[in-house]
């Protein structure tokens, strides 16, 4: 199960079948997405295709008769109309399209109405509608997807559209189980459930024949676990995305100083870059001494090339010359983003940050905990951003406590202009059963544990940094083991629960997943299991505050008596 692969697989039998010759490429804004993610521009021109053009830019006249235009776009009512006024007056020799999801057959009707002079030589549906990021992570692009804290109506549609097209891409008929204290994943469960049975035809995948379960989609809530989204990260690809922002595998580097003008903006892509590909789950101490490795590979390369000395050296410098230079633009790419992410950690004072969000995240001590956070929130070396998360964290674990100190902190917090607003927004977001099942522990169970994350830092596998685990990870730890998932995630439908680990497991994040999840998906994988995972979004901590402000707007918020002596400011003010 690889999601990258299979958009590439559904690209490749698109330029395949439209034969040999010159092609061009028309696309939407969405499908230009996915398909830069995929392949790289000189991927597709070995492929013929030497024009790329969106349907929904303005169109010039020009008559370009010996091109084949190979269409992919979403099947979108926009699109179809545009499609077809394209097809009323073509450009093209002959149009090859293709649907990245379902289309009525009332659109394919209408399509085949405006194609008079006969130029489209097949219409397909190809189920690619959804960004592949890793092998094993996708995202729906949807920045925020509640509002007042149910599904927005259209957020909603696309995330059905897109979960669609992930099952049918890989074969899926799957049994659908959701977070039962949810309401938005119990709504998405039932809306997929009903796509799944009125496409009937679609979905008559053979049965697994030996007695298995079938595949999982399991629908979960980021309400159930905002915590993971508000901690530092310490692993190469979150360290980007929380520090630099990775928007569909680019990196904007403008805002940073020295950076060479062809690394303003910087692509991080698995398939089109094997260092990026062996490293992005490597942690921060493994990936400085990786790129050191990298640098003095380089550098002996460099030697060896200064030494041409006859025809045959001059021939070998010729045929590395290309690798040469790819090695050359990799070493100067990844030591300008882990140099950043140096500076950053050390500017914002990020390790004394991450081990006391860590300390609140996985363990209760009021009293050290609060004269930690109160001391840092007041130093004005700290950043606003970092003061708020550890003040959010605090205030989510310390809520109901007797002498929480909540209102203190947000004083301190309004008084440097932070953004105190949206501590209240974020009591009003987090589930009821995320106050249960993620803070109202005994406290034997935190000494437990904080025990056995010690026990680990012994051995070198975990420590102070990354003693959080997610609660996707203690999830899939059930499912993947068998264990009786009925209370919790019951199953939609009337599917008879199997007591059998399934073999292929799709999870969803409703709000948006992140990288540390992505990790934990990736370590099940390492062990032999199928599982992929996708979210609305993937977050980073100011992502997250985002969607945190959408969903409870017009929420009308109660003021917990951690926020009874604190009158915030209006909750539009900064």
């Amino acid at each position: 199960m690889n999601v990258i692969r299979a958009v590439q697989l559904y690209l490749e039998q698109m330029i395949s079948e439209a034969g040999p010759g010159m092609k061009m490429l028309m696309m939407d804004r969405e499908t230009t997405s996915i398909v830069s993610m995929a392949f790289a521009q000189s991927e597709m021109l070995q492929k013929e295709v030497y024009l790329f053009e969106r349907i929904d830019s303005g169109r010039s006249n020009e008559r370009l008769k010996y091109l084949k235009c190979i269409v992919f776009i979403r099947p979108t009512r926009d699109n179809v109309l545009r499609l077809q006024s394209e097809l009323k007056s073509p450009k093209y020799g002959s149009y090859f399209i293709n649907f990245s999801n379902i289309i009525p057959r009332t659109d394919i009707k209408s399509l085949a109405e405006s194609d008079e002079s006969e130029s489209v030589r097949e219409v397909k549906e190809v189920y690619a509608d959804f960004l592949p990021v890793n092998p094993n992570l996708f995202s729906l692009n949807i920045p925020t997807c509640l509002q007042a804290l149910s599904w927005n109506p259209e957020a909603l549609e696309r995330t059905v559209q897109g979960l669609i097209s992930v099952l049918l891409a890989f074969k899926i008929r799957p049994a659908i189980r959701y977070k039962s204290s949810s309401t938005a994943a119990q709504t998405l469960a039932k809306k997929i459930h009903e796509n799944i049975n009125k496409e009937t035809a679609l979905f008559s995948f053979r049965p697994p024949e030996d007695g298995s379960s079938p595949p999982l989609l399991l629908i979960l809530d980021r309400r159930d676990d905002p915590i993971t989204p508000l901690l530092n990260q310490w692993t190469y690809q979150a360290m980007v995305h929380e520090l630099l922002t990775i928007t569909k595998q680019r990196v904007d580097m403008c805002g940073v100083q020295g950076v060479p003008k062809d690394l303003k903006e910087i692509v991080l892509s698995s398939e089109q870059d094997e260092f990026y590909a062996g490293n992005l789950h490597a942690n921060f101490g493994e990936i400085a001494t990786t790129i050191k490795g990298l640098m003095d590979e380089f550098q002996k390369k460099v030697n060896d090339q200064k030494k041409i000395e006859s025809i045959n050296d001059m021939k070998n410098f010729v045929e590395t010359y290309p690798q040469f230079k790819k090695m050359s633009g990799t070493v100067t790419k990844h030591l300008v983003l882990i140099s950043e992410l140096s500076l950053q950690v050390g500017k914002q004072q990020l390790f004394e940050i991450s081990e006391l969000e860590q300390e609140i995240a996985c363990r209760a001590d009021h009293s050290t905990q609060l004269q930690r956070v109160k001391k840092l929130v007041s130093d004005e070396k700290i950043s606003l951003q970092n003061a708020l998360r550890l003040i959010l964290l605090y205030s989510m674990r310390y809520e109901r406590h007797a002498n929480c100190g909540t209102s203190g902190l947000l004083k301190i917090l309004h008084d440097r202009g932070g953004r105190s607003h949206l501590v209240p927004r974020m009591l009003e977001y987090i589930s009821t059963s995320a106050r249960q099942e993620l803070f109202n522990t005994v406290k034997i169970t935190d000494a437990v544990k904080l025990t056995r994350n010690l026990i680990k830092g012994l051995k070198g596998v975990e420590n102070v940094y990354t003693q959080h685990n997610c609660v996707l990870k203690e999830t899939l730890e059930e499912v993947v083991k068998g264990r009786a998932l009925d209370a919790t995630y019951p199953i939609m439908g009337n599917e008879v629960p199997y007591r059998r680990p399934p073999q292929e497991i799709v999870v969803f994040v409703i709000g948006g997943t992140t990288y540390e999840e992505a990790l934990a998906v990736h370590r099940y994988n390492q062990e032999g299991h199928k599982v992929i995972l996708g979210g609305t979004t993937i977050h980073n901590s100011e992502s997250f505050l985002e969607e945190i402000m959408a969903a409870t707007a017009g929420v009308p918020f109660k003021q917990s008596r951690s926020l009874q002596q604190f009158h915030s400011a209006p909750s539009g003010e900064a």
